[in-house]
């Protein structure tokens, strides 16, 4: 990889070198490498463009990385990857998109994954998105996220989303079984005249199921952004969803949710808040030597934390 490759591999996957466990990379839409385990198994689709990642039943302290990198204006693909885990098995997944636009044509990278999370398995994921380069084409990153949990299952999804991106709808879906549990926490900065849309679908259909899902965010420029959510309680299950937002210069911020009971003991909560920054945050913080400046990075790096 080159200079440039190798820094949208640090940004997205915190990565400076091979990482040890299975992974997979992707660049400039070809395979850059990649290494199974005994217990993960990576395969490449043989119907369209992906692949499926294949984790054993009772995998415990492994992890996957599929990181995927563009650095060739113009280049824009469609991929699907499918991910089985395992029952019982514990494992952290380690994906995310960096895309270099260096010129006048249009970068994309569109995703569909697929989770089958097995019955009390354990998966943590997490997704980076990052974007640079100094040329006029857009960078545009498109995720779609589909997971169904059995019963007892347990998900968390990281995902961030803090720079370079120039146009973004991020769909989540989720089905949940008897017991499943799906956390998901979402961090999101735009800038410029940057688009974000995050919409989040979650039906809870399991007895004892629960939901949580939770988005930062912070709007600057001109930037505008929607935070959609829809949580359906189908049985007796907890749900909450929570939105906050800082808006700074003339930046858009618009959430809209939608929750609804199917059944009697379904619990559903949701929670928004969108605004400026306190001008007494500001104040404090100059008294201890910072810039107006430095003072609204601060507290947006602690925001977003």
């Amino acid at each position: 990889m080159d200079a440039i490759q190798k820094e949208l591999l640090a940004q997205i996957a915190d990565l400076h070198e091979v990482p040890q466990g299975a992974y997979n990379l992707r660049v400039n839409s070809q395979g850059a490498g990649r290494n199974t385990t005994e217990n993960i198994d990576i395969v490449t689709k043989k119907d369209k463009d992906g692949i499926d990642i294949i984790i054993k039943p009772g995998t415990k302290h492994e992890s996957v990385h599929i990181p995927v990198l563009i650095a060739q204006t113009g280049l824009e693909e469609l991929v699907y990857n499918d991910f089985y885990i395992g029952e019982d098995a514990d494992v952290t997944i380690v994906a995310g998109c960096g895309i270099h636009n260096g010129g006048d044509k249009s970068s994309r990278h569109d995703g569909v994954h697929t989770f089958h999370v097995g019955k009390n398995a354990r998966i943590k994921y997490v997704e980076k998105h990052y974007g640079t380069g100094e040329g006029t084409g857009a960078r545009i990153m498109n995720p779609q996220t589909i997971v169904h949990i059995e019963e007892g299952g347990y998900m968390e999804m990281d995902t961030v989303q803090i720079k370079g991106v120039d146009s973004t709808v991020r769909v989540t879906k989720a089905d949940l079984a008897d017991d499943a549990k799906l956390v998901i926490k979402e961090k999101i900065m735009t800038h410029g005249r940057q688009y974000a849309k995050t919409d989040f679908t979650v039906d809870l259909n399991g007895e004892g199921c629960g939901a949580d899902v939770m988005s930062r965010s912070v709007a600057r420029d001109d930037s505008k952004q929607e935070f959609v959510s829809r949580i359906n309680g189908n049985n007796k299950c907890n749900g909450h969803t929570e939105c906050d937002a800082i808006l700074m210069d003339h930046g858009c911020v618009t959430a809209v949710p939608e929750l609804t009971a199917n059944h009697l003991d379904a619990s559903l909560i949701h929670e928004a808040a969108i605004g400026k920054i306190a001008g007494e945050q500001i104040i404090k913080l100059m008294t201890l030597g910072l810039t107006e400046e430095e003072a609204e990075a601060q507290i947006v790096s602690g925001f977003l934390k």
